[in-house]
């Protein structure tokens, strides 16, 4: 497939007008668009909740399986919340203008058992250039038991997996910290996204580095030094990872595996129908915007649309541009789609599952 092109590199009016009010905002209320006060504190609080279970831990002090397992699963949490919160503004350039500070809290990506390379090449690169686009998106490209996308071929399995789909959400990081970055980092490398065969050689070293530094601080110490069963530990060890896994899955897919959301083609050229902009707020949405509180928990990732539009501007602030956002989008009779609520969107994830898994179903873009 050939990379998709978008039909002109031209701000359209939307997109003038769009950042035109935008800017304003931040211009008049003599507010950065990167991390707040709010934001560093909610830094702290993320690592605080993933680093300190896990040293109580690995020093020995957990002496009860029931203690063992709330120690991980609030590290977990946090894990969550360095993923959602941290990291992916980081690593976005959208934390601080300061490249070095976006540098060094990107690594916290490293720190919880991934890769901020393979990381920004999946989600900073594929995802957000070519949201909901077969073959470009890696977030839509998954095994041949998941269809997440009208554009590709379904099979029998298909019509269960908004059954069995929870499952592989919850195993998501596992599947992270164990076999998914290598098989992308060397898949990456041979489509050239990671340049010379010596920097993929060690971009791999500062990968192996980092898992070896992961599970010697997050599962091998904690064997050796809680007096309780190495079986007990790695089951606590697993539990964490299932509801990381299992929260920040549902938090990406409902924003863009939706009954309403669009799955662009190109043309035989190779041109999409639509320019950048518009591609984002037809194939992103919404959800839960009056929940301050979870809004803030989960890295303000239910404003989707204000992310893909603006990824270099902080995500504290998304909740205030929304209703600019929206306002211009409905100005210029275009969509924003949202849900009212979380539940909302998951319900209708699920009924989206199934009409990829019916036998009928193409998309309406």
């Amino acid at each position: 497939m050939k990379t998709p092109k978008f039909y002109t590199n031209k701000p359209s009016h939307f997109s003038k007008v769009l950042r035109k009010r935008v800017n304003h905002y931040f211009n008049t209320n003599d507010i950065s668009k990167h991390a707040n006060h709010s934001m560093v504190f909610k830094t702290i609080l993320m690592l605080s909740l993933y680093i300190i279970p896990l040293t109580l831990i690995s020093l020995g002090f957990i002496h009860q399986v029931y203690f063992l397992f709330i120690m991980y699963i609030i590290s977990g949490l946090g894990m969550a919340g360095i993923g959602m919160g941290v990291m992916h503004d980081a690593i976005h350039g959208s934390y601080s203008k300061k490249k070095k500070i976006n540098k060094y809290l990107g690594y916290t990506m490293n720190l919880i058992g991934a890769n901020m390379t393979v990381w920004r090449i999946q989600h900073n690169v594929l995802h957000h250039t070519y949201t909901n686009i077969q073959g470009a998106d890696d977030d839509i490209n998954v095994p041949f038991f998941l269809r997440f996308s009208p554009h590709t071929k379904r099979n029998w399995l298909h019509k269960f997996q908004f059954i069995y789909v929870w499952f592989f959400y919850s195993i998501s990081t596992l599947l992270w910290i164990t076999v998914k970055d290598f098989i992308r980092i060397y898949r990456y490398y041979k489509k050239g996204l990671l340049g010379s065969k010596k920097e993929y050689h060690n971009e791999l070293f500062k990968l192996i580095s980092w898992k070896i530094l992961y599970y010697s601080y997050a599962l091998i110490l904690p064997i050796l030094f809680t007096p309780l069963p190495a079986w007990i530990v790695l089951m606590a060890f697993i539990s964490m990872h299932l509801v990381t896994g299992l929260l920040i899955s549902c938090i990406f897919q409902v924003a863009h595996v939706m009954p309403d959301t669009a799955y662009p083609i190109a043309d035989e050229k190779g041109i999409m129908e639509n320019d950048w902009i518009v591609h984002q707020l037809i194939t992103t949405s919404n959800f839960s915007p009056r929940s301050k509180l979870f809004s803030w928990l989960i890295g303000g990732l239910n404003y989707q649309i204000e992310h893909h539009l603006f990824p270099y501007i902080c995500h504290i602030h998304y909740r205030k541009i929304s209703q600019i956002v929206s306002d211009t989008a409905k100005e210029h009779g275009l969509p924003y789609l949202t849900k009212k609520t979380f539940i909302a969107a998951i319900k209708d994830h699920i009924k989206m599952l199934r009409k990829l898994g019916g036998k009928s179903f193409v998309s309406h873009s």
